[in-house]
This record gives structure tokens, sequence and C-alpha cells, in this order.
């Protein structure tokens, strides 16, 4: 028996850091709006006669062989012994899966892309799974139990929600929390996927970042009342609010300037979230007449940034990229998933 299964990996747009409870509902009016992108999380699952299980890892270079014997609840749940792997097999045990399967996986994204590549590999996982073992499958459950999955291994308080949705539903999204749910609205339009992908960049800097850190600070100053923290967050609950209402509109221009916008207020709320050599990039654009507008992915520090760079040809700017010893990333949008 063999199961394919593939599921984008996102760009956020706005919003992020308001998809973690319970901040999303002490603020008013609280979205959080991402992508579905061309670049996609693959896992095959693999019946074999190994009494154990055997992983492949793409991202790694590596194959992982264990014997049943050695995953067992206290090592895969309470030890860090099986270092990258652990968020894998500890997906694997959700389905009591230790013997007799062979598993191949790419997350889509390059390591610590701020893509969120780890998620949308784990729902990826979790979807391939349901369909090998005959369980039936929900898009909410499987975010349910892989974002608790991947909270535990974190250990830096509850995980965001954002990251898992797109490499199941698709298109472009906006996500609301309400008590004890998550709302999912479809933006998704053929003239909304062709204003995002003639006028934004998706661009890797090179630098890898550490998931979470940036996030967990702003989480604890949230709950220590700290006031930048508090009003940083509220404006960026506002512009996102705004973004919706802009996309619902088709006013494209005002889309993109809003999520340039919310890149600036993030960067006044992370310290640390744009490089210097992120900055290098902007300032040079904006020294040849370019309007550019900057937000970094996922919790910054490194990894992927947009570019709204407002229809700019390709072939310039991919050139002061390559200067700056950056690539540019294939930026497709993905319809909807039926």
């Amino acid at each position: 028996m063999r199961v394919t299964e593939a599921g984008s990996v996102r760009v956020d747009l706005v919003g992020g850091t308001l998809d973690i409870e319970p901040i999303n509902l002490i603020l008013k009016d609280v979205w959080t709006l991402n992508v579905a992108t061309g670049l996609k999380a693959q896992v095959v699952l693999e019946k074999t006669s190994f009494k154990g299980l055997e992983i492949v890892s793409s991202d790694y270079n590596k194959t992982y062989k264990y014997d049943e014997s050695e995953l067992t609840d206290e090592q895969v749940l309470y030890s860090r012994r099986f270092e990258e792997m652990t968020f894998v097999i500890q997906i694997l045990k959700l389905f009591g899966l230790t013997s007799n399967l062979k598993v191949e996986l790419m997350s889509g994204a390059p390591a610590g892309s701020g893509l969120g590549g780890s998620s949308a590999m784990g729902v990826t996982l979790y979807k391939a799974l349901c369909k090998f073992t005959d369980k039936s499958f929900d898009v909410k459950e499987a975010v349910r139990r892989v974002k608790g999955v991947e909270s535990r291994i974190l250990n830096q308080g509850v995980a965001g929600y954002q990251d898992y949705f797109p490499a199941l539903v698709g298109g472009v999204l906006a996500l609301k929390g309400i008590e004890g749910d998550i709302l999912i609205e479809q933006l998704y339009s053929p003239e909304l996927k062709k204003a995002l992908e003639d006028n934004v960049a998706l661009v890797y800097s090179g630098q890898s970042r550490a998931s979470g850190i940036n996030n967990w600070e702003v989480y604890k100053g949230f709950f220590d009342k700290r006031i930048e923290v508090v009003e940083g967050l509220a404006a960026i609950a506002k512009i996102s609010t705004d973004t919706r209402q802009a996309i619902l509109k088709k006013d494209w221009k005002k889309m993109l300037e809003l999520i340039g916008l919310e890149g600036e207020e993030r960067e006044k709320l992370f310290p640390n979230i744009t490089t210097d050599k992120i900055r290098d990039l902007a300032s040079a654009l904006r020294a040849q007449g370019h309007a550019v507008g900057l937000k970094m992915c996922g919790a910054g520090g490194g990894g992927c940034f947009i570019l709204i760079h407002h229809g700019m040809p390709l072939d310039a700017l991919d050139a002061l990229i390559l200067k700056c010893n950056m690539r540019r990333l294939d930026f497709k949008v993905e319809a909807p998933l039926t």
C-alpha cells in the first residue's frame, strides 16, 4: 500500500501573531490573512516488512531507522531522543503507527524560512495518515491535533493556527478565532491571484531563523500589559481588518499598501525582525526610484520576506536580489482545494 499527499506552505500577508490564543479573543475584530503557495510539503507512506519506522527526509538529506522497541511513549513524548524527527514520530503515534512503515518527507520550504514549512508538512502527514488508516478526515481536527503536538515540542507557549490551514484548504484565507473555534473565509479570486503575483516577490534571505522566539517575547509582553506591545498588536489588527475589506472591495492598490504598512508596524514591535541585509536590499531598490513595501514572513529575524514591488520588471529585481546574495522563490497563489 502506498499513499501520497501534498500541501501548500503559506505566505502570511497580515495579522500574524494575532492567531495565537487567546490574543485573538482579547483584541477587537482580529483577522489573519495568508496565501497557499505553489511551494508544497510532500509526504509518501508505504507499508514495509521492517519491524519499525523508516523515515526518509529530503530536507535533512538523511534516512532514519528506528526499531519498534525504541518507540515507547516515554521516549517519544517525554525525551528529545529522536531530535529533528520528534515531530514526525509524535504525529505517527497519534495513529498508533510504530512499525512496518516507510515515510518520505519534504517540507517544501527552505529551513528557517518563516513560511511554516514544518507545520504544513505536519498536517499534510496527518492527512496522508488518515488515508493510510482509513480514518475520516476533518480539517479543524487535523489542525487541533497537529498544533497540539507542535506546541508541546516548541515549548514556548501556544502555537498559532494560521500555518496549518493553507496546506489543507488552499486559496487566500482570512482566519478569525472565536471561542473554541476558528472561522475560515475563502477570499480567493482570479483577480486577487493576479494582483498578488504581479506585485509581490517572495525572497529568501539565506539567513535562517529560530521558530517561535519573537512570537514568544511578544506573547509575554502582551500579557505583561506592556503598552507598546498591546498597542502594536492592536494596530496590526486594525490593518488586517482593513486589508480584508480592501480585498472584498477588490481595491488591490489599497491592499498592497496595507501589507507594506503591516510590515512597518511589525518592525516596530519586533526589534530584530528585519536584518541589516534585508534593509540594504530595500534601500537599494528605493535608491533606484522604486516604491517598495517590505513584510517579513513569520516571526522574522531572517528567513523569507515579501517585497511589494508594484509591477517592477523581475529581471531588474532579480539582479539586485542576487547582488545581495539572496534569491527569489517562485511565488504562485494556489486555487482553493475542492
